[in-house]
């Protein structure tokens, strides 16, 4: 017989340490229904954003930078962490600006929300896309950062998502999201 999936109850926290960009802890949880409890690993993680910008002649504004988790050159769109008390899609153009110096005069369109892993981590990912944009600035990299800013003709896109050129999971969302809308065609 099908049953339905419920909301446990938390019935205790414990703080295991904070990593700078999650916080780590157990939870005790028990099932509403037949009491089954057990303690469960929980990342506290800000809310993320990505953003795809489209430049004025139909470029896809795209950057390459080291990723520390896979020791490779990862090639993706611009995106980050949202501040405490900051708009998510503010957020998303913040750190378009920061990545690469491009920015554009209307505001980004919300594309879509994911749970990037909704099994041990508590936050969202909001991607937008971002059209019209031109360089405005030099990118300003956080000290740990070092971005190359590519420029991709838009027919590119379905070659370079083919071929698993880009392979960031929440940057295949955003694209999902993109084309799903009828943003960007495939």
């Amino acid at each position: 017989m099908p049953t339905q999936p419920v909301v446990w109850e938390t019935v205790g926290r414990e703080f295991v340490q904070d990593f700078t960009i999650f916080s780590a802890w157990h939870v005790w949880r028990r099932h509403p229904g037949d009491g089954r409890e057990g303690r469960f690993v929980v990342l506290e993680t800000p809310t993320w954003v990505n953003i795809i910008p489209i430049t004025e002649q139909g470029e896809l504004v795209l950057i390459e930078q080291y990723r520390h988790g896979r020791d490779e050159v990862v090639l993706e769109i611009p995106g980050g962490m949202v501040a405490a008390g900051e708009d998510p899609r503010q957020a998303a153009e913040r750190e378009c600006r920061e990545e690469t110096g491009y920015a554009a005069a209307q505001p980004a369109q919300l594309l879509g929300v994911c749970y990037p892993n909704p099994a041990f981590q508590s936050n969202v990912c909001y991607s937008y896309l971002w059209r019209g944009c031109r360089r405005v600035a030099a990118p300003q990299w956080d000290r740990h950062e070092e971005i190359a800013v590519r420029l991709l003709p838009l027919e590119q896109l379905l070659e370079l998502l083919r071929t698993g050129q880009i392979r960031h999971a929440l940057v295949l969302v955003a694209f999902f999201w993109a084309v799903l809308s009828g943003e960007l065609p495939l």
